[in-house]
């Protein structure tokens, strides 16, 4: 008899920990485990921040996941572009650009999210994200090319329109990633001496009329006030409004010259969900509190793209895109995979939240562990001790603590990879947004495995 087969889709915080624990519970003759993703690797995405100022380099937050002993997953290089629940089918789009269809017994979907945008003129043409490792480089890269290029210029207009950076999302990200791109300029324009610090400005902007509302007024207070005396200058309860090659207008009436614009405003779920044709929310695809799928026999799905029920504050509240959850999800999804390949019932998800880390570089940071209230040097104990506990292998653990370590000695370099394109790509390109099938489509993909049911 052939072994089930188990696909799991993403291979992010729910999907790597899933698929590890496949590989410790599954003996080998009980199922055939088989991952898709584009890189083989595990994103950590929350210190890309730190890849983008130069803390931390790419491999770092790279995590390869094929170090592990139980190594036995096999892994289908390329992305889930559609899924045929009937056919019990998911169609892939290969690194090389072939497509293939794949069938499974059970599926496990943590596609993960993207950037979330809106229909703002220019957005999508002219900002940039930082969801993907290509984005945190492209970043730094480009946050360098124009200190080079105002040194350079005897245009005044030009370099004001260069040194001049916008952050937009007030979140946990936004936040960490404009604190970090500032010091990383504080630090770079030292070796200018045709530039005027005071030109240099950084931009912070969110819709929300709070920072970081997550952390409680205290703690995002301590942020605000943080970031201020750094010269960053916050607005809230503003965003924007068209974003140009040279210009960004915000919702306000103010037109800055600025060729950085960095959208963190938020995730959406893989637009993968929609081609299920099951219930969602918001995006996020509704599953039960076994994180099963209605409708869609074998189906699990966890993470970003999910809906999960929180089951520890209840009132229809659904688990945020967090990590710890995404984590913690991985791992029970997995055990209620075993349990039904083995015929055991299938155990709700309950987590209670342990709270939030904001790394904003140096000795500076915030932190809300368990609901204790973190400044300082404690709260950035606590956030580094956090990520690093929460980087997957050995090796991993060792070049992250090395590199903070290589930093807090020798201070910032600012070298350029010149690695990537003259022409940038968009945020398009970068999340690959656009590579999802139609109902349809999906379907002419899998019309064979239709006609044999």
């Amino acid at each position: 008899m052939a072994r089930p087969t188990i696909l799991v889709v993403g291979a992010g915080f729910a999907g790597v920990e899933c698929v590890r624990r496949l590989e410790r519970e599954l003996s080998p003759g009980e199922a055939e485990i088989l991952l898709v993703t584009p890189f083989s690797y595990q994103l950590y995405l929350p210190l890309l921040p730190q890849v983008a100022a130069g803390v931390l380099t790419p491999q770092s937050v790279a995590l390869s996941l094929r170090r592990s002993t139980r190594h036995r997953t096999r892994i289908v290089p390329g992305g889930a572009i559609g899924i045929d629940t009937a056919a019990k089918a998911v169609v892939v789009r290969k690194i090389t650009g072939e497509t293939v269809v794949q069938r499974y017994d059970h599926l496990v979907l943590a596609p993960g999210s993207i950037t979330r945008t809106f229909d703002i003129p220019g957005l999508v043409e002219h900002a940039r994200g930082m969801k993907t490792l290509a984005e945190a480089a492209y970043i730094r890269d480009h946050v360098i090319a124009q200190l080079d290029i105002a040194d350079a210029s005897h245009d005044e207009a030009e370099r004001a329109s260069r040194l001049q950076f916008v952050v937009v999302g007030g979140g946990y990200a936004g936040t960490e990633t404009a604190a970090c791109l500032q010091r990383l300029t504080s630090a770079a324009v030292k070796r200018y001496p045709r530039l005027d610090p005071r030109q240099i400005k950084w931009h912070l902007i969110d819709i929300a009329p709070k920072l970081m509302p997550e952390l409680g007024d205290r703690l995002g207070a301590v942020a605000l006030d943080i970031l201020h005396r750094r010269g960053i200058e916050v607005s809230l309860g503003v965003s924007v409004a068209r974003a140009g090659a040279e210009t960004v207008t915000f919702t306000d009436g103010r037109e800055l010259p600025c060729r950085t614009l960095i959208w963190t405003a938020g995730v959406a779920a893989s637009p993968l969900m929609a081609t299920l044709g099951t219930e969602t929310v918001k995006g996020r695809l509704l599953v039960r509190p076994d994180m099963t799928v209605p409708g869609a026999d074998g189906v699990f799905a966890l993470g970003d793209a999910a809906a999960v029920p929180d089951l520890a504050k209840g009132d229809g509240a659904v688990c945020p895109p967090t990590a710890q959850h995404a984590m913690r999800q991985g791992r029970k999804v997995a055990a209620n995979v075993i349990a039904s390949l083995r015929g055991a019932p299938l155990t709700p998800y309950v987590h209670k939240d342990l709270g939030l880390v904001v790394d904003l570089g140096g000795k500076d940071a915030v932190s809300k562990p368990l609901g204790i209230e973190l400044r300082g040097l404690p709260a950035q104990a606590v956030a580094r001790g956090y990520h690093w506990g929460a980087v997957r292998t050995g090796v991993a653990k060792t070049r992250v603590l090395t590199n903070w370590l290589l930093n807090a000695v020798a201070g910032d370099d600012f070298v350029r990879t010149g690695f990537l394109a003259r022409k940038p790509g968009t945020l398009r390109d970068f999340e690959y947004t656009d590579a999802y099938l139609s109902d349809d489509q999906v379907r002419e993909h899998t019309a064979a495995l239709r006609a044999g049911i």
